[in-house]
């Protein structure tokens, strides 16, 4: 690829991946009610699109609701730093370097990201940095890089097939 298309996906995925931590960083800084609040309405929105809760009265609604709470806010965790992973090892990958160099870069900045967001959440009203929430937010970031790792090895193995092909 010519230095000129490297230069625009490099810039892509940077402003890809300023627009991952600025999210991460404003739901990090919602005090507890907001924080809460958002999670109370996915959950509600999981349980009306599941039909075997289609007859629920407000009652059990409010007590599912209350128990799907938790793990919304803990897929949102993962789920987002997975994503920001993947934008941070496709990064890496535009430069010549070795995989596991890309990898442990990846990784650590996923972790230093999840270890400010939580310092970060010790400032606002009605939160806590939990280290929970760093093992979590950390397992995402390894999945991106798995995701990645995946990605780039069928690349490669297309890529060499077709150099076959051709010779």
């Amino acid at each position: 690829m010519k230095k000129t298309g490297i230069i625009v996906i490099r810039i892509i995925l940077i402003i890809i991946i300023l627009f991952i931590t600025s999210i991460i960083f404003s739901f990090s800084n919602q005090n507890a009610t907001e924080s809460s609040g958002i999670s109370a309405k996915v959950a509600e929105k999981l349980i009306e699109i599941q039909p075997k809760y289609k007859n629920i009265t407000a009652e059990e609604k409010a007590e599912l609701v209350k128990a799907y709470q938790k793990p919304v806010r803990k897929g949102a965790h993962f789920s987002i730093y997975t994503v920001l992973s993947i934008s941070i090892a496709s990064l890496t990958c535009t430069f010549k370097t070795e995989n596991r160099k890309r990898m442990i870069i990846t990784l650590i900045a996923g972790f230093l990201y999840a270890v400010s967001d939580e310092i970060h959440q010790t400032f606002i009203e009605g939160r806590s940095g939990q280290v929970s929430d760093v093992i979590l937010d950390t397992t995402g970031v390894l999945l991106g890089i798995i995701i990645v790792i995946g990605i780039n090895s069928i690349y490669k193995k297309m890529k060499k097939e077709k150099e076959l092909e051709k010779a």
